[in-house]
């Protein structure tokens, strides 16, 4: 007997259904893609912890439940000639029982909730000491990317927060646009960062890696595009990083670069600051540039709205993660014949508001030797 097409698209529809629903799924399941199940230090052991208690007494209820119903349902089946049910409506013990054991695990939630709020509170920050050393970082959310500056170093950067294995990294969080939100799923919770409110956060990276972190709270249009990469490194190579980050930008030699470095001067310099060339040094936007961009900061023009450029050759992001520094397979190779296809760069200096739309990127038409011209000298900032 053939199966009427009605029935035939139902099924069909219900197949389509579940493909859908499982690419969504699996889509979440990147390599790269940050995780709170993939963890790699104390505070997101704790979150990762309570989220395991809570799931696996949910499927133990329900496992209990939909036992309980199919077994009642085959059990129980009407059959000809079965008188009605017993009615126990308004027994008092099955009352209570249903009543203790729903509190009973809601109380438990609570209790594990409540320990790892203590345990990832800024008061159990651990002490610094000769075993657990302490670094202090200031994040600052822009829209759309993260500053971090190092305040006992002097030291300035963007897009990825370098910090040493093992060691308490304390982070202030400021802001001064809209809320964004700090998050880091593989080592910390989500934090807001409230323009006014001073917020900070812990947190230890017990391996080495890198690990993605995110902005957690809506901020705009380019929300989804303000990542940023946490390099957790040894401490000698962390030292070697910071003894880096602190020299001044080496003057170009190359003659290409040269002129990079006066287009750079001519055009970019006011929005980016490069130590050397048109800042004197680093310095905190959070507690210098409160009134962007109109502030003075160190005998600076004024508190510059983008990222500071200094080391830009040596990071591996650009505008909030939007885009890879592919500077690898020389794809920024200025001579390369297809560098406004291959090279990440080339494609942020030659239209960034198509890159990242609604971005401060203010830079007018470039051509394309000028663009040669800004790779040579950028990508050679080390």
């Amino acid at each position: 007997m053939r199966m009427p097409v009605f029935r035939r698209k139902k099924h069909w529809l219900a197949a389509l259904t579940g493909v859908l629903l499982s690419s969504i799924l699996l889509a979440a399941c990147g390599e790269n893609s940050p995780s709170i199940l993939n963890v790699a230090g104390p505070v997101a052991e704790s979150e990762s912890s309570l989220f395991w208690l809570i799931l696996y007494l949910a499927l133990a209820i329900f496992i209990l439940v939909e036992g309980v119903l199919i077994y009642s349902i085959f059990k129980y089946r009407e059959r000809p000639g079965t008188p009605n049910p017993y009615q126990n409506h308004g027994n008092m013990l099955l009352e209570l029982v249903w009543t203790v054991i729903p509190t009973v695990v809601l109380f438990v939630i609570l209790f594990f909730t409540i320990r790892g709020l203590l345990q990832v509170a800024p008061e159990a920050e651990p002490a610094a000491s000769a075993s657990q050393p302490k670094i202090e970082v200031t994040a600052v959310g822009h829209q759309w990317y993260w500053e971090f500056y190092y305040p006992k170093y002097n030291v300035t950067t963007a897009d990825t927060l370098e910090v040493p294995v093992g060691t308490t990294v304390h982070v202030k969080l400021f802001s001064n646009n809209v809320i964004h939100s700090f998050w880091v799923p593989s080592l910390t919770g989500k934090t807001d960062v409230v323009p006014g409110h001073d917020n900070t956060k812990w947190f230890v990276a017990q391996k080495t890696g890198l690990f993605t972190g995110i902005c957690a709270e809506y901020c705009g249009t380019q929300h989804a595009n303000m990542r940023f990469n946490v390099n957790v490194v040894d401490n000698s190579s962390f030292m070697t990083w910071i003894s880096g980050q602190q020299q001044a930008a080496a003057a170009p030699t190359d003659a290409l670069a040269q002129k990079g470095e006066a287009l750079f001067k001519n055009q970019c310099a006011s929005c980016h600051g490069i130590v050397g060339v048109n800042v004197t040094q680093f310095y905190n936007t959070a507690q210098e540039c409160t009134d962007l961009p109109g502030g003075k900061a160190n005998g600076t023009p004024q508190c510059l709205i983008g990222p500071n450029l200094t080391h830009f050759g040596s990071r591996s992001l650009i505008a909030g993660g939007v885009l890879d520094n592919n500077t690898k397979d020389n794809n920024c190779d200025p001579n390369n014949p297809n560098l406004m296809q291959s090279c990440n760069l080339a494609k942020w200096l030659k239209d960034p508001q198509a890159v990242k739309p609604g971005n401060d990127m203010a830079i007018g038409a470039l051509s394309n030797a000028e663009i040669q011209q800004l790779i040579a000298y950028l990508e050679g900032l080390k």
